[in-house]
């Protein structure tokens, strides 16, 4: 079976999406309707603008969603998924290529989750960390250990956990997870600790949003973040949705379930090769490789 594979944050690149746009009428229509969507030229940002300038939240979230369901429409009668599973924000790519959410919905919510995620963050000083080389129960039990918050927030892949939490939290969970033997335990640059408690208000802000945005029945299973398994109901999927910006990311459990439901050929729609990276790690014996429109 054919899966395919959304990216999220950090997969961004300046100079993203020109070709599409300059090579494919419907890529040129959408991003002018997403120029007026967003009510700022995005297009501006992502062909010309600089790395710093497309890192700044409210840009990389629905950059990085345009370039993927752009990518995957422009593809036309090649894309025929059977499966697809989106990481982190990329499940909202996800929805919007297996027909869940219109082009325009998933472009709003992306927008809503973005700036809600960014005044959250503002909130409160916290971060994420990047532990290699650990089993997952030794990096759930040391985080369950310290008395701030700190969790388990993405398992990319067999060895490989992101955790997420207070500054303080995350920088003593860091300092007993080398003691316990991780090959490192890096604080990351980002704005804040996404897939945590602490996002809980945008968590309130983007439900919001999401209970008044229509779903309809994907063409094929999604495999959302939070439950790693096959999703087709729209009541679920919106729950999920939600439950995301709190919960974990369960990159690996949602890769290995696909695997195990048939699914033999990944490919991955949008910018960069993260998710082709990890896709080696997870299971090497299956085909992985990027979409490409030439």
């Amino acid at each position: 079976m054919k899966a395919y594979i959304f990216p999220g944050q950090g997969a961004q690149f300046t100079g993203m999406g020109l070709d599409l746009y300059e090579k494919f009428p419907l890529a040129q229509e959408l991003f002018e309707q997403a120029n007026s969507i967003l009510g700022f030229s995005i297009t501006d940002v992502m062909f010309e603008g600089t790395a710093e300038e497309l890192k700044q939240t409210k840009v990389t979230q629905p950059a990085i969603f345009l370039h993927s369901v752009i990518l995957a429409k422009v593809l036309g009668e090649d894309f025929k998924p059977e499966m697809v599973a989106g990481h982190s924000l990329g499940e909202f790519s996800a929805l919007v290529a297996s027909n869940a959410l219109s082009f325009e919905d998933g472009l709003k919510l992306v927008a809503t989750r973005a700036m809600a995620m960014q005044k959250a963050c503002e909130q409160q000083e916290s971060t994420m960390a990047a532990v290699l080389g650990l089993e997952n129960e030794v990096v759930e039990e040391v985080c369950n250990s310290i008395g701030g918050i700190v969790v388990a927030a993405n398992y990319n892949c067999p060895g490989q956990i992101v955790i997420s939490g207070e500054v303080e939290a995350v920088n003593k969970a860091c300092d007993i997870l080398k003691e316990k033997g991780a090959k490192r335990a890096l604080v990351l640059p980002v704005g804040g600790a996404f897939h945590s408690p602490l996002m809980e208000p945008a968590r309130e802000e983007l439900a919001k949003a999401i209970e008044e945005t229509t779903f309809n029945t994907p063409i094929c299973p999604v495999y959302q973040n939070v439950v790693a398994k096959a999703v087709t109901d729209p009541t679920e999927i919106k729950d999920n949705l939600v439950a995301q910006l709190t919960g974990a990311v369960k990159w690996t459990q949602s890769v290995q379930q696909m695997i195990a439901d048939g699914g033999d050929e990944f490919v991955e729609v949008g910018p960069g090769k993260v998710l082709q990276g990890l896709m080696r790690k997870i299971d090497r014996s299956v085909a992985a490789s990027g979409a490409s429109f030439e």
